[in-house]
């Protein structure tokens, strides 16, 4: 292989990966993937209970990585199964909510647009009861996961499917087991479109220094359960 050869193929090499790459960061698979099985706990270390869950009230918790924050939701009504899609038009079926009335979710609090996250100082993105509150961004129904930094709203009950942009695809779901005999709840996977090496991407370094050098440890056997005005010090409204 002459010179020109070599450089012309190693472009076509980079471009492919690149391509690869893109369609990684943006969930180009839709199917399930199991994470280790994770059960919810309270602050006290005691399992959470599914009827216990307080109505459309936000929690959260983090799976399938110590620093991937979750909303758990009991939305006061049954969520039945949704046909989804991702960015990248990999069609996926919810399985819809769990529990004695099936109106428990958990969907990624990874905003799917800017990579917005609750963290303990600041969150820009919550479950909001009622309508959105700001005039300028109408809410495009009630009782939607808000994102404040770019107005993309996800419907809970339909998959987190998106209402309003600009997010192109749903929030990535959070599987959870249910046990109709001890009411508990586990997380064994994530379905749709995941975000996870994009985030660690864009926010290894800051959650390095918050977290230490783990930043990408799974999250196994136990996850704590806070609900959001306890985990974050200021959600912010709009």
């Amino acid at each position: 292989m002459d010179r020109r050869d070599f450089v012309e193929s190693c472009a076509v090499g980079a471009a492919a990966l690149s391509g690869v790459l893109a369609r990684t960061a943006w969930a180009a698979d839709a199917r399930p993937r199991a994470y280790a099985r994770t059960l919810l706990v309270d602050e006290q270390g005691q399992p959470v209970k599914a009827s216990r869950l307080r109505a459309q009230v936000n929690y959260v918790f983090h799976y399938p990585f110590e620093a991937t924050p979750v909303f758990l939701l009991d939305l006061g009504k049954a969520a039945p199964p949704t046909t989804l899609a991702t960015q990248d038009k990999q069609i996926y079926e919810w399985p819809g909510g769990v529990g004695a009335r099936r109106s428990v979710v958990a969907f990624s609090a990874i905003c799917a647009h800017q990579l917005v996250y609750p963290t303990k100082e600041l969150s820009f993105i919550s479950f909001r009861k009622g309508p959105a509150a700001n005039p300028q961004t109408p809410s495009q129904g009630n009782d939607l996961i808000h994102c404040c930094a770019d107005h993309s709203q996800y419907d809970p009950a339909r998959g987190a499917q998106v209402l309003r942009g600009p997010a192109e695809q749903p929030l990535c779901a959070v599987l959870l087991e249910h046990d109709a005999r001890s009411d508990q709840l586990t997380a064994t996977g994530t379905l749709g479109g995941e975000l996870f090496e994009a985030f660690f991407k864009k926010y290894e370094m800051k959650l390095s220094l918050e977290m230490g050098p783990g930043v990408r440890q799974a999250a196994a056997g136990r996850s704590t359960v806070r609900e959001l005005e306890r985990f974050c010090r200021n959600p912010i409204r709009c």
